[in-house]
C-alpha cells in the first residue's frame, strides 16, 4: 500500500500541522488586539504617598507577595503598619 493510505501517516502529519495552524491563530489574535499601554500618570494616580515620600498601597493588589498569599488562603485582609 502506499504512504497516503494508513491512517497514522496523517494522524502523524496532523499533530504538526494543528500546532502550526494555532500559532498563526494565535499571532494574528497578538496583532489585531494589543494591550493597552499603561502610561507613568495612570501608575501614580493608584498610589498614594506618605509624609515621608513613601509609596501606600492602596488595596490587597498591591500588598506583598506573603501578605497577598496569605490573604487568599486565609480571606483576612492584613492590617497596614
Amino acid at each position: 500500500m502506499p504512504w497516503w493510505k494508513h491512517g497514522f501517516v496523517w494522524m502523524v502529519i496532523a499533530g504538526p500541522l494543528v500546532v502550526v495552524i494555532a500559532g498563526f491563530v494565535t499571532f494574528y489574535l497578538a496583532v489585531s488586539h494589543p494591550n493597552e499601554i499603561v502610561y507613568e500618570a495612570t501608575i501614580s494616580e493608584t498610589k498614594t504617598f506618605n509624609q515621608s515620600g513613601i509609596v501606600q498601597p492602596n488595596g490587597i493588589g498591591d500588598a506583598p507577595a506573603m501578605q497577598g498569599r496569605n490573604h487568599a488562603a486565609t480571606g483576612v485582609i492584613p492590617q497596614g503598619k
